[in-house]
């Protein structure tokens, strides 16, 4: 049996009673550690108190495992009770539907234990989740590659009044573009980004685009560390958040729609000059 267990959005503590039973039960415990980070992050002292909590030993593992040597885990899922952590929600991350499809290919059985995850924590700050529109990805702009197919399906929420939920960038054992020239892979230090640099690229992207789907004055609310005790939520212009220091990662972004009186009434909570 392949147990893919949400983890939740804080630290440790976060895993569902289920969830916990599930992982003490399985022979092998993996945790995937690209798509998000627990607030702990992965260092490991980190590392150690999950396994200390959990009371197994857990295996790192990275998108390039994941997504190029998954048959070795779900062959071991065959013979034994597995377990891969993910953080947030399961099914967060595309890659993980995809990892359910291998395992049923390969006549693994597949259980799902589900946890919080940012697609509805987010409502903490105030914006009601049925008046979002579809959810975006922003990812790091390089000096060669600046894409901005996220611009229309902002137009698009923006133009039925619906809220849209930013998810920004998280490099973790990213290879260099030089390594991979030469045949033998570098990895990048870990990049995750910030409110901050969404908005810029934000910005930098409507000037080009010009179809004014957003402005320097667009209501916005930067989130950090969702989940955890020290969780920062500010509402404001984009112009205006630019300059807020949110702190450590991870940071999402919501470019507010047309709002609710009460909507509004909890904005007010989280506006710039309030916090």
């Amino acid at each position: 049996m392949l147990y893919i267990v949400g983890l939740g959005l804080g630290d440790e503590r976060d895993i569902t009673v289920r969830g916990l039973d599930a992982v003490r039960r399985c022979a092998k415990v993996y945790m995937e550690a690209y798509t998000s980070l627990l607030s702990l992050g992965l260092d490991p002292s980190a590392l150690s108190n999950l396994e200390k909590m959990y009371g197994k030993e857990i295996t790192v593992a990275d998108r390039e495992m994941v997504e190029e040597r998954a048959d070795q885990m779900l062959r071991e899922a065959a013979d034994a009770d597995v377990a891969f952590l993910v953080v947030g929600d399961p099914f967060g991350a595309t890659t993980h539907t995809d990892l359910v499809v291998r395992a049923k290919n390969m006549g693994v059985e597949v259980k799902v234990i589900h946890n919080a995850s940012v697609m509805n924590a987010v409502g903490v700050c105030g914006l009601q989740l049925y008046r979002y529109g579809e959810t975006i990805s922003i990812p790091f702009f390089t000096e060669t590659w600046r894409p901005d197919s996220f611009y229309e399906k902002i137009q698009n929420n923006r133009r039925l009044g619906l809220h849209t939920l930013c998810l920004l960038d998280i490099r973790v054992k990213e290879p260099t573009l030089e390594s991979l020239c030469r045949g033998k892979k570098v990895y990048e230090p870990p990049r995750f980004m910030s409110v901050n640099t969404a908005i810029s690229q934000l910005l930098e992207v409507e000037e080009l685009r010009g179809g004014s789907a957003y402005g320097a004055d667009s209501l916005c609310i930067g989130v950090a560390r969702l989940g955890s005790d020290d969780q920062k939520i500010v509402a404001g212009p984009m112009k205006k958040l630019l300059d807020v220091d949110f702190g450590p990662p991870l940071h999402c972004l919501i470019i507010v729609g047309e709002t609710h009186p009460v909507e509004e009434e909890m904005i007010e909570f989280h506006m710039i000059n309030s916090v």
